[in-house]
Order: C-alpha cells, then sequence, then structure tokens
C-alpha cells in the first residue's frame, strides 16, 4: 500500500483548518503545514495534527509557496488540500480504497473538485484536478495566482472527490495579486489573462473584464475549455449591459472550439424561449440532458446537466399543451431537488390538469 503526505500551505485558516485536518486524518501517513503568515491561532491548531509546521515568507506567489510544501514530503504520493476544503465521509472511504489500491506506477491521480452546493446537497459546480502526485516525478506548481500543477505521464481518475467548503475568505487578494503583476509590467501568460478577466468580471469590473477576455482569446494558446468558459463569461459580461445580440453572439461561439457543452445548450434554450420560440428552446434543452460530459477536467456547471433543463423543458412542453410530458420532466427536476417550491407547484399544477384531462377523456389545451 502506497504512503501519502499531505501538504498544505495556510494563512489565518483557526476557523476551518481542524474541520480540514479531521477529515484527512485517516488518510494521510504525514501532514506537513506550511504557514505563510498567520497571526491567528492557525499553527496551534495544527500542531494538534503534526510537528512537520513550516513556516514561508509570503511573496504574493502561489506556485512558489506549494512548490515549498512539496518539498517538505516524504512519503511516496503527495496529496494536496487548502484548509477549507473537506473529505466528506464518502469519499474518505473512497480515497482510502484508492490507497489500497493504487498500482504504484500511476504518476498522478485527479479528483472530482465540487465547488458549490444548493440547499439540496446537490454539486452545482465542479471541475477536476490531479490531486494525488508521485512524489519523485518532482511535479512543480505554475501561476503566482490561479496556479497549476503541471502533471504528466501515467494519470488515472479517481472517484473520490474534495469538498470546497469555504467560511470566508479574503475577496479581493487574488485581484490585488494581478494589478500589482500589470503595474510592475509584468508579462501575462494566456491563463493569467483569463483568470484575471474572471476577477474583474466578479468584481463588478464588466468592460475591463471583457478587455482581457477578449486578450485572452486572441492568443489563441488557451485551453479549450477555458475558450468556452470565456465565451460563456462573455456572454455573461454583455447580459449584464443589457447587448443580448452581442451575449448571443458570445454563447454560438462556444461551439467554434467544439460540440456544445450542456451550459451552451442551456443558455441556447434560454435565448429562444424569451422569444417564444418553443419547439427550438425543446431542442436545445434536450441537447442539454444528451450533452451531460464525461470525466473531463473543465469546469461544470451541474445545473444546466441535471435538474435546470428538465425545468425548463416542463415549462415549454406546457406551453406547448404537452401536459404528460411536462408532468415527466418536473418529474426528474424533482429527483434533484426535491424540496424546490417551484418544482413542487408545478407537480401540483400538472397533476390537476393531467386529472381534468383523464376525466374528460382526452387532451386539454389551456390557455398558453
Amino acid at each position: 500500500m502506497i504512503s501519502i503526505s499531505l501538504c498544505m500551505i495556510v494563512k489565518n485558516e483557526e476557523a476551518v483548518i481542524g474541520r480540514c485536518l479531521d477529515s484527512v486524518r485517516r488518510i494521510a501517513d504525514e501532514i506537513n503545514i506550511v504557514d505563510t503568515g498567520s497571526v491567528d491561532q492557525t499553527k496551534d491548531i495544527a500542531a494538534r495534527y503534526t510537528d512537520r509546521i513550516f513556516d514561508f515568507e509570503w511573496i504574493d506567489d502561489f506556485a512558489a509557496a506549494r512548490n515549498f510544501s512539496f518539498q517538505q514530503a516524504t512519503a511516496d504520493y503527495i496529496l494536496w488540500l487548502d484548509a477549507d476544503d473537506v473529505f466528506t465521509e464518502k469519499d474518505q472511504e473512497l480515497f482510502l480504497e484508492l490507497k489500497r489500491t493504487l498500482d504504484p506506477h500511476i504518476d498522478a491521480v485527479s479528483m472530482n473538485y465540487h465547488l458549490a452546493f444548493d440547499e439540496e446537497g446537490n454539486v452545482t459546480s465542479s471541475l477536476r484536478r490531479y490531486r494525488l502526485v508521485k512524489r519523485e516525478r518532482g511535479f512543480k506548481w505554475i501561476g503566482a495566482v490561479h496556479e497549476y500543477l503541471e502533471v504528466y505521464g501515467n494519470l488515472q481518475h479517481s472517484d473520490a472527490a474534495v469538498s470546497h467548503m469555504p467560511l470566508s475568505h479574503d475577496a479581493h487578494r487574488n485581484l490585488r495579486i494581478y494589478e500589482n503583476m500589470a503595474s510592475s509590467g509584468k508579462d501575462f501568460s494566456p491563463r493569467d489573462l483569463f483568470y484575471y478577466a474572471n476577477e474583474l468580471c466578479d468584481h463588478g469590473k464588466i468592460e475591463k473584464a471583457i478587455e482581457y477576455y477578449l486578450r485572452y482569446l486572441k492568443t489563441k494558446q488557451g485551453w479549450v475549455e477555458d475558450n468556452i468558459r470565456a465565451c460563456n463569461k462573455l456572454a455573461d459580461c454583455y447580459h449584464s449591459l443589457g447587448l443580448k445580440e452581442k451575449e448571443l453572439s458570445w454563447v454560438l461561439h462556444t461551439l467554434v472550439y467544439g460540440p456544445p457543452r450542456a451550459e451552451t445548450c442551456c443558455r441556447l434554450g434560454f435565448s429562444f424561449l424569451e422569444k417564444n420560440d418553443v419547439q427550438s428552446a425543446v431542442y436545445w434543452y434536450e441537447k442539454a440532458i444528451e450533452n451531460r460530459g464525461s470525466e473531463s477536467l473543465a469546469f461544470q456547471n451541474r445545473a444546466c446537466a441535471t435538474w435546470l433543463p428538465h425545468l425548463q423543458l416542463a415549462v415549454c412542453y406546457d406551453k406547448l399543451g404537452q401536459h404528460q410530458l411536462a408532468y415527466q420532466h418536473n418529474e426528474s427536476a424533482l429527483q434533484y431537488r426535491p424540496h424546490d417550491s417551484r418544482m413542487l407547484a408545478n407537480k401540483t399544477y400538472f397533476e390537476e390538469i393531467l386529472q381534468q384531462q383523464a376525466g374528460s377523456g382526452g387532451e386539454h389545451h389551456g390557455n398558453q
């Protein structure tokens, strides 16, 4: 069985680091904590779990800190987490099974990273990241902000997932780092351009975000999935500016980079539904269900591949007077969100209509 070193970089994480380390204590054979300047009880809490606590002077460079943390590892494989990440009990068991059975020739293992959840506990957004890597390969982190781990060789996907559960964070930190990079004249990689645009968009600097998304796409050097996200983000930006034609043009531009993803299909479905072109909307929402995605490393808007197209198809088929189909799609949506008030109201509405139709012996086309 392989041995595992957990490597983390932390700063002022007293509210969450115990929760994280509790969730990994059965998994990790060694815990390495690299502190970048905590002034709270973070290091004291970490000391309850490990004596391998190291200091690293923060230099506005996440890759440098993470590479330093990896240098402290001594086990066969390195697992990395942030302090506000956790393994649920289910995922702890999946990880332990992975640990027992992993072929030591595997160089890196990816896991789903669940980023957000709805009130039902369903994952609403996620992506895959390489979480477990063979130490002897010496894989390096790249990028001062939104850093990534460059891996290659024998790669494997795992069913285990990491859940991101922040309580709070410095919402302006990444934007500050990028702005400092820009003011000091540092060159931006295509990845930097994309993530800087994301930070600008998240902070409501829409026009500047548009500028940097366009600069990113103009490089023609980005990852295809980031290209698609950039197009969707541009659509969001133009939507916020009330420019619907430009919004739609950027949704359509995602098709330059490959078959339509579920999110693109839902966006196109909504654009047709707004125009009351219901049949075209049905086409695209059905495509969203077909194009659910796979084990890609790409960011996934889970709603667009689960309950949302079913809910919208319920609306569409209701408008078309096909209430049995509408009811069925609403039931499918309820499987994902069984307490959603909209879907429960729809359920009552459709059951009343279908009962009336059964009583009258024919399809009832009410006022649409």
